[in-house]
């Protein structure tokens, strides 16, 4: 089972990797990051990107719905923002948050390739 900074630099190797996080919904920081700019600070989009979350899982429990969160997409004009929640016992209380540039990126090979390192990692 790869550890956090093999599954952090396994997300950078996605076509069109901008950045990754590992964040604490709990808390709204990011445990671990890969990738990311000066202009693009992965320790603030995985604050912000936590508020989306949390709204998505007051929604799924305000409608009364017996389901879960898979992954969240946010499309802007040139990224796509991706929130994979971690489903294992040990990954409870995080998510993955992975920013693609938008022209670069395939969105489907994307969500496979972040829900397989999902699936392997070991927090």
């Amino acid at each position: 089972m790869p550890d956090m900074d093999v599954a952090l630099k396994d997300a950078m190797q996605i076509e069109g990797a901008i950045g990754v996080a590992l964040v604490d919904y709990t808390s709204g920081m990011a445990l671990g990051t890969a990738g990311g700019s000066r202009d693009f600070d992965l320790t603030v989009a995985a604050a912000g990107n936590t508020e989306v979350f949390l709204a998505n899982m007051r929604a799924i429990e305000m409608l009364g719905l017996n389901d879960s969160i898979e992954d969240i997409l946010v499309t802007l004009t040139g990224q796509y923002h991706v929130i994979r929640p971690l489903t294992g016992r040990s990954g409870r209380g995080l998510f993955l948050y992975l920013a693609l540039h938008k022209t670069r990126a395939n969105l489907a090979l994307a969500r496979h390739q972040l829900r397989r390192i999902e699936a392997n990692l070991e927090v």
